[in-house]
């Protein structure tokens, strides 16, 4: 047995706020109670910028209000887990306790809660299939545990973190949480368009298959960049950056509409480049596809 001697304090730390994100993201899900109906919840706005003022608006007992909040956390999480290898690598105290923290904190951030926030938010589907369901849960939750001790068992020191094989827990966790905010959008109460009960049942219905796909991706070999190494790291063109800019203006103006595409879009973009290398240039892929 090798004792640890030193632990980094920072990175610890930043990784640690992964990990009690999504604590918080699985404790605000299970305020979410089992549906006695099909019927879509509705709910009030909360109108307040303001992180103390949203809380005096914020209800406890409100179903969409706790989904939209857990989808939030783990964004959150996203964040302390994009800073932490960079603060350890940036102190120069990298080491395999931290690593190895790191993929435990993402099994329960980016595999237990989007899982069990999967449950949650699809209130019709889940009522009407509910065995089914909490299938797709637990198989989304075990892909995520596969996918992060395979990373752990074949990184090593001189990977470059430039791409991934098989798309990354946090990325395919983005994809509920995202719904989740987009479900709050749809169900405010002051919505008057009239087909949005229609988009939220059809949404209900493909959001649970469309983990399926987004669990299988995670233990694929379909390789997918590093974004923040390969957007945010080192210097890039000036388009690169009125691009970027751009971008974030969107996500930040329409969370609830464009958060959804561009997850969705970042997970199935492996597969659409993977088989038009294949099949339009040619090239076949050295590893196999799992």
């Amino acid at each position: 047995m090798h004792r640890i001697r030193a632990v980094a304090v920072l990175p610890t730390l930043f990784t640690l706020g992964n990990l009690i994100c999504g604590f918080f993201a699985i404790v605000a899900a299970a305020r979410v109670e089992a549906p006695t109906s099909a019927e879509t919840p509705t709910t009030q706005a909360i109108q307040s910028v303001g992180p103390m003022q949203m809380m005096t608006e914020w209800r406890k007992e409100d179903p969409v209000h706790n989904c939209m909040l857990a989808g939030w956390l783990i964004f959150l999480a996203m964040v302390f887990d994009a800073l932490d290898g960079h603060v350890a690598r940036l102190a120069k105290v990298t080491s395999d306790f931290g690593a190895q923290l790191d993929s435990l904190c993402d099994a329960v951030t980016f595999g237990v809660a989007p899982a069990f926030l999967l449950v949650k938010m699809c209130p019709g589907f889940t009522f009407n299939h509910s065995k089914l369901i909490w299938i797709i849960a637990a198989a989304y939750a075990c892909c995520a545990a596969l996918r992060l001790a395979r990373f752990n068992v074949e990184s090593d020191d001189d990977d470059d973190h430039m791409n991934f094989s098989g798309l990354p827990s946090p990325a395919a966790a983005s994809v509920p949480a995202a719904f989740a905010i987009l479900f709050y959008t749809l169900r405010l109460d002051t919505t008057t368009w009239e087909h949005v009960p229609r988009i939220d049942t059809i949404l209900q219905t493909t959001l649970p298959f469309l983990a399926l796909i987004v669990a299988l991706l995670m233990v694929s070999r379909i390789p997918y960049p590093h974004l923040m190494n390969q957007v945010f790291r080192g210097q890039r063109s000036f388009g690169h950056v009125i691009g970027v800019v751009f971008a974030l203006a969107a996500v930040m103006v329409l969370p609830g509409y464009m958060l959804p595409l561009v997850c969705v879009g970042f997970a199935l973009s492996g597969p659409v480049r993977y088989a038009y290398q294949e099949l339009m240039q040619r090239k076949p892929h050295d590893e196999p596809l799992f």
